[in-house]
């Protein structure tokens, strides 16, 4: 096969020397590999294999689990911290939960990609989660439906909370008004003042292919957040 742009989503140690890696490929969607001898102190391989980093990767293997052949970098890793980190880990927690294997999602890899220049910005960062999470949502046939279940239109007057059985909106309170739905529909995601809405709304959507099982990355977000709102000691 072709050398294929790939970005390490997550990786864990397997035997002496080797890691069990998943990866976000362009044609190939998220593929699980083993990649042997990559926690040999010293392995070139082991100094590419990064978060964030934009790699060129082949592999063989008939199964689900493939074996990497070829690891080239292609370009510097995104250097993040704080917010800009834990936002990355969610984003790459979130691919390796949801994405089923090997199935082909060049427009979500297209906007993973976007995404990794974005987090260093805070001012980017909040527009480019959003579509990233709404590129998975209708590459998975999980986008909200901006209608009322019936397939009534939204009245801009009332509240509305989101139906995961029908991807649908039911008026109800606690929830988010017609108008601000309307204008999410239009694809508004990134306008100012939209940010809280469009948030609720992904994380709503993206809650019944997640499962019970929370994410880790966003309980460390929590903790970000609330250490920021006490101050130091």
């Amino acid at each position: 096969m072709q050398p294929e742009p790939a970005f390490l989503l997550h990786k864990r140690p397997y035997r002496e020397t080797s890691a069990l890696v998943e990866l976000l490929t362009l044609a190939h969607g998220r593929v699980r590999a083993v990649a042997q001898g990559v926690q040999r102190p010293g392995s070139r391989s082991r100094s590419r294999l990064q978060p964030f980093a934009p790699l060129h990767v082949t592999w063989v293997g008939e199964g689900e689990l493939k074996r990497l052949r070829l690891m080239e970098s292609h370009g510097a890793a995104a250097l993040l911290v704080g917010e800009g980190l834990l936002c990355g880990l969610y984003a790459n927690e979130l691919l390796t939960r949801v994405l089923p294997v090997e199935f082909p999602v060049a427009e979500v890899f297209a906007f993973y990609a976007a995404l990794r220049e974005a987090l260093p910005r805070p001012e980017g960062r909040a527009a480019a989660l959003r579509r990233l999470e709404l590129s998975l949502l209708e590459a998975l046939d999980a986008t909200p439906r901006f209608v009322e279940p019936d397939g009534r239109g939204l009245d801009p007057q009332r509240r509305y909370r989101f139906d995961s059985a029908s991807r649908a909106f039911v008026p109800g309170e606690p929830g988010i008004d017609g108008r601000t739905l309307r204008l999410l529909a239009a694809g508004d995601w990134g306008e100012p003042g939209l940010a809280g809405p469009a948030k609720a709304l992904t994380r709503a959507a993206l809650a019944p292919l997640l499962g019970v099982r929370p994410l880790r990355s966003r309980a460390l977000m929590q903790e970000l957040a609330a250490r920021r709102r006490n101050g130091p000691h």
